[in-house]
């Protein structure tokens, strides 16, 4: 409880005078999201409601907002520099815009105590001043759902609810893997490009709880002094949208391309061409996961060991073909190896290895030529 006298000494009194006092009955929970037909909503989305009959209160407070109309905004959001910030809604309109989506949402009351709702209350009402408002997002540290289990920590002076045993231990891209694989394989093959080595990383309990679906199963599992976080899972809305239907598989896609580029060795000047603007493609892919290694502020997407195989190397290759050194076509022939063995030992897109053996077998084919 230190921590919440400590943070709530600091509340403005304006603030504390300004804000209506919570009546003993008022509720404090935890709304789930399901997903949706975009997507980034994909992945689902969290939010914290305080509800007090007796006083007229019935907010939502949503991090997940942010502004169309800021300026550079796609610029930004690629260099990992836009700006999310705090909105509150009333319940109604919230849960206007999910019904209308046709999303699911779900309801975690949390166990707290009347002053233990007021903190969470205070804490919410502090952070959507102006000047508390907005945070750089980060999309697996500093997400819509981290910043709700903080707040809900923060307010009943815990650091920590949850046992580490509590969940397998599954890394960042294992999770996003299991929102895409079945219907979103263009989106998950998309995705194992451009992250790097520390979307790998092995998630505690509370890592796992950037997903907003896995953050709802942790609290439901939860205790605090023998006694559970939060109530059942009350379902507020029941999905009623379109299922996603199933793409055409990139691993076919790519497996087709393979076979392809196999039978146009047959035909050299044909041949020639398709490799150039194969590798120049290859290459082009390798210069952006560059860029977004080091030319943005994600450090998710650092460490990147696709540029392996997308490597600006082959842009060379593709001017010199016939005339790159050998020991080039070697260092790259190496290159796809390791990054075969990077893509099976940290289980990306299958649809992956079938472009890294195309582009190994033009090259070896290009070693044999004249």
């Amino acid at each position: 409880m230190t921590v919440i006298l400590f943070t709530l000494h600091f509340t403005p009194y304006t603030l504390i005078a300004q804000v209506s006092p919570l009546s003993e009955t008022a509720r404090a929970s935890v709304i789930t999201c399901g997903p949706g037909d975009d997507f980034y909503t994909t992945f689902g989305h969290s939010a914290l409601r305080i509800c007090d009959t007796a006083t007229g209160v019935d907010k939502v407070y949503n991090y997940g907002t942010f502004d169309f109309d800021t300026p550079h905004f796609y610029w930004k959001f690629m260099r990992g520099q836009l700006d999310y910030c705090l909105g509150r809604f009333s319940f109604e309109n919230f849960m206007f815009e999910y019904r209308a989506e046709g999303r699911a949402v779900w309801e975690q009351r949390l166990n707290f105590t009347p002053q233990e709702v007021s903190n969470l209350y205070l804490l919410l009402e502090q952070n959507y001043l102006p000047e508390y408002r907005y945070y750089r997002y980060d999309f697996f540290r500093d997400n819509c759902a981290t910043r709700i289990r903080d707040m809900v920590y923060l307010a009943c002076g815990k650091k920590k609810v949850v046992k580490e045993e509590m969940r397998e231990s599954l890394s960042y891209r294992d999770y996003l893997h299991s929102a895409m694989r079945d219907k979103l394989e263009w989106w998950a093959m998309g995705v194992d490009l451009l992250l790097g080595l520390p979307a790998d990383h092995r998630c505690s309990a509370d890592d796992a709880m950037f997903y907003p679906l896995v953050m709802q199963e942790v609290f439901a599992a939860a205790q605090r002094g023998g006694a559970s976080l939060v109530g059942p899972s009350t379902l507020l809305l029941a999905e009623n949208r379109v299922e996603v239907s199933d793409s055409f598989p990139p691993f076919v896609v790519f497996t087709l391309l393979f076979v392809v580029m196999a039978v146009l060795c047959r035909w050299r000047r044909t041949f020639a061409i398709a490799v150039r603007v194969l590798f120049v493609v290859a290459g082009l892919i390798g210069l952006f996961l560059l860029f977004m290694w080091f030319g943005t502020n994600h450090y998710c997407t650092e460490w990147n060991l696709n540029i392996l195989w997308a490597s600006p190397l082959l842009i060379w290759m593709a001017v010199y073909l016939q005339r790159t050194p050998r020991w080039a076509m070697w260092i790259q022939l190496a290159m796809f190896v390791v990054a075969l063995v990077w893509v099976v030992w940290c289980h990306l897109s299958v649809a992956i290895i079938p472009l890294i053996l195309t582009l190994a077998l033009c090259t070896a084919l290009m070693m044999r030529r004249d």
